[in-house]
């Protein structure tokens, strides 16, 4: 597909300066990029402030939501206020993320997919575990798609708040995922690495397009081309 605008959203708690220089990369590529920059929030919040300044900017559409770590499982919730808004979103992204989590999903996964939802989690679950990872990012434990390692942020330890609902008929649009060299070949962080082992084999499964970086190519380079499939 062809994008209007892409937005690069990143993890709760971390900034937009995770994305390093992607997003220059992807402008030189002739794409239009904004990368909101929520480094207080998550849940209900993150996608209510993100949606405010995706509004501001005035995107042409559709959009493509591109989410890294744990603001995957707020792609939904912030594609809502999109259409309600009547900004059409074309595909979702998921770098190095967390899926999200619809309940319809938790229960009837295993009649469309009988072994891809061994170890689902339930959205509560979902939502614990991308609370943790935020965490982990907040403490400069993780890897960024730019393949530095984030900077410890100076906020507060996160504290949970309400999760973001994900709608029974998502997705609505094409999904892709992409896996970067670098979340792959970072220190093991614990259950963030199993966890985006298993977001790969299950975004397979559901089959959408997945991508695994490897150098030399840029993470620009894999993005563009992954969103241009879709």
């Amino acid at each position: 597909m062809t994008p209007g605008t892409l937005v690069l959203l990143h993890t709760p708690f971390a900034s937009a300066d995770a994305w390093g220089d992607l997003p220059e990369m992807l402008r030189s590529y002739g794409l239009d990029v904004i990368t909101p920059d929520v480094p207080d929030l998550d849940g209900v919040r993150y996608v209510a402030r993100t949606s405010l300044i995706i509004a501001a900017t005035a995107p042409d559409v559709p959009l493509v939501l591109v989410g890294h770590g744990a603001a995957g499982p707020l792609l939904p919730a912030i594609a809502s206020a999109q259409r309600a808004a009547h900004r059409p979103v074309g595909a979702y992204v998921f770098v190095d993320a967390s899926l999200p989590r619809t309940a319809r999903a938790t229960q009837n996964h295993g009649h469309d997919h009988a072994h891809a939802a061994e170890g689902a989690q339930s959205p509560s679950q979902a939502h614990a575990h991308a609370l943790g990872e935020a965490s982990a990012h907040a403490n400069g434990r993780v890897a960024t798609p730019n393949g530095a390692v984030l900077n410890a942020q100076p906020f507060a330890q996160p504290k949970a708040g309400p999760p973001a609902p994900v709608p029974a008929d998502w997705p609505d649009a094409p999904c892709g995922y992409l896996r970067t060299h670098a979340d792959r070949t970072a220190a093991p962080s614990g259950a963030d690495a199993v966890s985006h082992d298993q977001a790969v084999r299950e975004a397979s499964l559901r089959g959408w397009t997945v991508v695994q970086h490897e150098p030399p190519a840029a993470v620009a380079q894999a993005l563009s081309e992954l969103i241009a499939t879709l």
